[in-house]
């Protein structure tokens, strides 16, 4: 199913902050890659509370997945979200004109 644009707009809503964003950037840049929330805060040098509150607007939204594993708690970007959003964004492209876009996904 393709998204709509009421949920693109709550996605890229989430991502106008700069937090979330670098956060989230650092995600996609992992790929598939399971992070653990410890190493985040490390990388981010945040509060736990406050980097708690930042992952769960993404996961809410849908671009980030979250796991408990024991004691840890993991985080991977949903890069199919990712993907939807901007493809919301590049249907209008060039007035529905084919033009020279990649459709070659990265992962």
């Amino acid at each position: 199913m393709r998204m709509n644009l009421e949920q693109t707009a709550l996605c890229l809503s989430e991502l106008g902050n700069e937090t979330r964003l670098r956060i989230f950037r650092y995600l996609v840049k992992h790929g598939n890659e399971e992070i653990i929330v410890g190493d985040l805060q490390k990388e981010f040098d945040i509060p736990n509370s406050t980097l708690s509150h930042h992952i769960s607007r993404l996961v809410k939204v849908g671009l980030v997945n979250q796991k408990r594993q024991g004691r840890l708690l993991i985080c991977t970007a949903e890069l199919n979200q990712l993907e939807q959003v901007v493809q919301v964004l590049l249907d209008e492209c060039c007035g529905g004109i084919p033009c020279i876009q990649s459709t070659k996904s990265c992962c």
